[in-house]
């Protein structure tokens, strides 16, 4: 009897590319550059695991995306489709053979529910650091239990302007598992580990120009070519005011006793992002002797028409009962306060004037965190991953965030204003036990606010620990 034999059109993998490929974790983290062959190895590793008899799963955040693997996959696998060996379905982003399990699927995937319905023995999540994590937590892991399947992670380092683009819950997700990953392989000794990580640049990609590679360097920020072209998952930026470090080894888990709240408004130049950023100042004994520290308590930025953006620092002012909103002057004049006036006409409000420069400004404010005396309370992570990646005399782009907090935190810790504070409110409480705040640490606050006057505190608990007032 006759066989019929049909030819796989698999492309070569460059040697980075092979040693994801041949490695037998059943976990395994890929930091990759641009162009540097990504997609082209989840679709080489898919074909081949598919014709040895599994079902896979890949995923991606968008369509464009997934129209890349899946070109790779059927053009590979043209032959035994066209002869009636396996099935395509277009539709579906589908490949099987019938009357089993065996197949290959592509689909869109930005969280936990975009994922369910499937199930695989090989799933591969592809642009890893725009995904919520609950993808993998709450669907992808417990996919694989019935078949001990495995499972692979494929970004590139997220710059800031890319993550915009982000559904994780932590836009520092996919570097945290790839550091967990890398530091369980080298535990292991040299004997194979369960989780393996694997890291190569878009110049390891010998199928891409050279040419084309120096000439897009002179096109992008040094931040940003170490970040998508050497995909670098940067800590630390050589000249940015602030480290991670700095924040984590500072950060509050509970909510302080505060005697000030303020929120600083930075209104956005045109189309851009409004820094609208809630702090506090309070006595702090973490360095032994009480001292007067600041607090930032949220991040409430965002891009919206002027209306939208004042209604949000007005949200903000009532739902931590500040005691003023400070805004800047420079751009617009009396713009700023006029707007938020629209909302309540009884804000209190203080404009605050630029005399000096950005970087001359925040200065002294990154000079108190580098002292401990600045304290961030849960998670912040839109507002810290822009403290850590704006480089004064550098970043091309406007820190609004940043100029948010060093409208407030200067007024705060270095101004003349002496306004009794006033009590915080239920908003505030449901506001700060959000999941979202302390995300990755699945802690809950232990304490509630406490925004004290002479007297005692106008803030108190009832016999199961919520916040009730008098």
């Amino acid at each position: 009897m006759k066989t019929n034999e049909f030819r796989v059109h698999l492309k070569r993998p460059h040697p980075r590319q092979e040693a994801f490929l041949v490695s037998k974790a059943k976990r395994k983290v890929v930091r990759a550059g641009r162009r540097a062959g990504k997609t082209t190895g989840a679709a080489i590793l898919a074909v081949r695991a598919f014709l040895e008899g599994r079902r896979v799963l890949y995923a991606a955040p968008t369509t464009e995306q997934i129209g890349r693997f899946w070109k790779e996959v059927k053009t590979a696998l043209a032959a035994p489709i066209d002869a009636g060996i396996f099935s395509k379905n277009e539709t579906d982003h589908m490949i099987e053979r019938s009357g089993t399990d065996e197949s290959i699927k592509a689909k869109t995937a930005w969280n936990a529910d975009t994922l369910r319905g499937d199930y695989a023995d090989l799933l591969i999540l592809d642009e890893w650091q725009l995904i919520d994590e609950t993808a993998w937590e709450d669907v992808g892991a417990p996919m694989l239990l019935d078949n001990n399947g495995d499972a692979v992670f494929i970004y590139t380092p997220p710059s800031l302007r890319s993550q915009a683009l982000s559904k994780a819950r932590d836009p520092r997700h996919a570097a945290k598992m790839y550091k967990m990953a890398l530091a369980e392989h080298q535990a292991a000794g040299g004997k194979q580990s369960r989780w393996e990580a694997f890291h190569f640049s878009s110049q390891d990609n010998p199928y891409i120009s050279e040419d084309a590679l120096r000439e897009i360097s002179k096109d992008m920020s040094i931040l940003s070519y170490r970040q998508e072209i050497l995909a670098e998952d940067l800590d630390e930026v050589p000249g940015a005011l602030w480290t991670l470090m700095a924040f984590d080894n500072l950060r509050r888990h509970d909510f302080p006793s505060l005697i000030r709240v303020a929120v600083g408004v930075d209104p956005p130049g045109g189309a851009g992002e409004c820094g609208i950023i809630v702090a506090g100042i309070g006595m702090c004994s973490c360095k032994g002797t009480p001292e007067k520290h600041g607090f930032v308590l949220a991040d409430r930025s965002l891009k919206a028409a002027p209306d939208k953006w004042a209604k949000e620092a007005v949200a903000a002012y009532k739902t931590f009962k500040a005691d003023r909103i400070y805004g800047e002057k420079n751009f617009g004049g009396d713009m700023v306060e006029a707007t938020l006036r629209t909302v309540d006409p009884n804000l209190p409000y203080k404009g605050v004037t630029a005399s000096r420069g950005k970087a001359v400004r925040a200065e002294p404010i990154a000079a108190m965190y580098e002292q401990g005396k600045v304290h961030h309370v849960g998670r912040l992570d839109g507002l810290e991953d822009e403290m850590i990646t704006w480089q004064p005399g550098i970043s091309s782009w406007s820190p609004n965030r940043i100029d948010a907090l060093v409208w407030v935190l200067t007024e705060l810790m270095m101004g003349d204003d002496a306004i009794v504070a006033a009590s915080p409110c239920s908003d505030a409480q449901e506001y700060l036990e959000r999941p979202s705040l302390m995300r990755g640490s699945r802690e809950t606050w232990r304490n509630h606010p406490r925004i004290e006057r002479p007297g005692g505190s106008i803030w108190d608990r009832d016999d199961i620990g919520k916040g009730i007032f008098w």
